[in-house]
């Protein structure tokens, strides 16, 4: 097996562990998107209303999205909290590849957002979620959603490495995760904004993907979506690997 792969599969691995021997750290990842669920659900549900769809069949790609966007932001808490501690100094002097560090920190979230987004599916048909396509498409969906969130785990790393300090990292990354999340597709449709929101609501990452992610659990044309989707996550991926690589070599 290539050095490079091992040393990021060890990376990953230890993430995991965090995982196992801290439970509550995916506990909590849960709660806030079942009160997302339950509250657009229970309490905003009966207000808003989406032309020939159920409410719920709406809102939970949605929630699968928002879900892959808050987790990735466990991706600058954890490398501010490993730059702060030292932790990465003491890999740099290790005989590994540099680029496992990050990659194998990224894969552990995606890890935990997997686990997250299968739970949330489970409580969407507690819920009365529907899928009017397949399972196939059902798993696309999910898959992309998924990737999505790994693209934007790189984001939320090169956050995490420039600031250094997890208080600072969580607090920055507000910022740059509630216009993506609010200010999109994902609970309501676009067409119910201000005018001047709609065209930055509408082509946004985060619409693009829950509206690809809706029409394939929908049944409704998705490829247009997808291909978008996909899109930005080629940008995404291209735009902040290099400059998390480049700041994790500062930061050590």
């Amino acid at each position: 097996m290539p050095i490079v792969v091992s040393d990021t599969l060890a990376i990953a691995w230890r993430g995991v562990i965090t995982y196992r021997r801290v439970p509550q750290l995916l506990v909590f990842s849960t709660i806030q998107p079942v009160v997302f669920v339950v509250l657009f659900r229970y309490v905003f549900g009966g207000a808003i209303h989406v032309p020939g769809v159920d409410y719920v069949d709406y809102l939970m790609p949605g929630i699968f999205v928002q879900t892959a966007v808050f987790g990735a932001i466990a991706t600058a808490i954890g490398l501010a909290t490993d730059v702060q501690s030292g932790l990465l100094e003491r890999f740099r002097s290790l005989p590994m590849a540099r680029s496992a560090v990050l990659t194998g920190r990224t894969i552990a979230d995606l890890f935990r957002n997997v686990f997250v987004v299968i739970l949330m599916a489970g409580v969407g048909f507690l819920v009365g979620w529907t899928v009017h396509t397949n399972a196939a498409k059902l798993v696309a969906a999910l898959l992309l959603v998924l990737l999505f969130g790994y693209s934007m785990s790189w984001v939320f790393a090169t956050v995490g490495l420039v600031l250094g300090n997890p208080e600072s990292a969580q607090a920055a990354a507000f910022p740059v995760m509630a216009p993506l999340v609010f200010a999109s597709s994902a609970f309501v449709p676009v067409e119910t904004m201000p005018g001047w929101l709609q065209p930055f609501a509408e082509h946004q990452p985060v619409s693009v993907t829950a509206s690809a992610a809706r029409a394939l659990t929908l049944g409704t044309p998705a490829t247009s979506y997808v291909l978008q989707s996909l899109a930005w996550v080629a940008g995404i991926l291209l735009v902040f690997v290099p400059i998390a690589v480049r700041r994790y070599r500062r930061a050590v």
